[in-house]
């Protein structure tokens, strides 16, 4: 499929009519449903790449859309990042299927740390809402579920070698959800504003009370290769995902420490775009 058939299909006159100026462009089928959402920074030589595209496999994407689609819809506008931002909003809501990155944002998990009587409950949940009669502190939400699942069982393996954890028959009244975890732990308490303050990268200051605290047990220095992972998988965490995060935020004008599954993929393309 050539410029012929691209021009056929789109219109002879479309790429040359283009400016040269951001834009959002739309790929859609026959009934009129989003393809594929897309942005460019100059909207011109985009669609020409489209339009020439050869048999070449880097080519393959476009030679599929364009053979796929039956109406091609471009919306200009003011700068690149308004085009970032619509392309998000855009997937986010329509979830092309020609789309992958940003589609998937209900998926972005969280972790709640709370204290509730003589006990402190820690959860992994891309649900916050519900679990919100836990009256938990979230923190995220994170775009990478791998890391955020591994940095929260790391925690929680450090936590049982200093606290009490509870059985999950004793957790009645909280939510069983699939791939969602929820730990209780009795005797960590002094430990939960510090982990809270990790969580939100604005201090690694919980990192070494915790590595105090599991000095003082004769199985937590048994285990002192595994210890000391864990323990630089949270300080990993803490750089990659919470503290980016939380310079984000910062950024956008110091809102409040979560940020919602929507919300997070707009708020890091306003920071890149400045």
């Amino acid at each position: 499929m050539g410029s012929a058939s691209f021009d056929l299909k789109f219109g002879a006159g479309l790429v040359r009519e283009l400016p040269p100026a951001p834009a959002v462009y739309l790929f859609k089928d026959a009934s009129g449903n989003v393809l594929y959402a897309g942005k460019a920074k100059n909207i011109r030589r985009r669609l020409q790449g489209y339009r020439n595209a050869t048999a070449r496999k880097a080519h393959r994407k476009m030679r599929r859309l364009v053979r796929a689609a039956s109406a091609l819809e471009v919306r200009l506008q003011a700068s690149e990042r308004d085009a970032l931002l619509l392309e998000n909003e855009l997937i986010r809501t329509l979830r092309p299927r020609f789309n992958v990155d940003g589609a998937y944002s209900f998926l972005y998990p969280a972790i709640g740390i709370g204290v509730s009587g003589h006990r402190s409950l820690l959860c992994f949940t891309t649900r916050t809402a519900a679990f919100a009669e836990l009256g938990l502190s979230w923190y995220g939400s994170f775009r990478s579920r791998p890391r955020t699942l591994v940095a929260f069982e790391a925690l929680i393996a450090l936590l049982e070698l200093v606290g009490h954890r509870e059985p999950s028959s004793r957790l009645r009244g909280i939510p069983r959800i699939r791939g969602s975890r929820t730990v209780a732990f009795r005797r960590i308490e002094p430990l939960v504003p510090p982990l809270g303050l990790l969580l939100a990268g604005e201090s690694k200051a919980a990192l070494p009370e915790l590595a105090a605290r599991l000095l003082e047990k004769p199985a937590a220095r048994r285990a002192a290769a595994e210890v000391e992972e864990r323990l630089r998988l949270l300080d990993a965490f803490f750089e990659t995902d919470a503290r980016r995060l939380r310079e984000a935020l910062r950024a956008a004008g110091g809102r409040d420490g979560f940020v919602r599954q929507e919300e997070r993929d707009a708020l890091f393309i306003a920071q890149r775009s400045g």
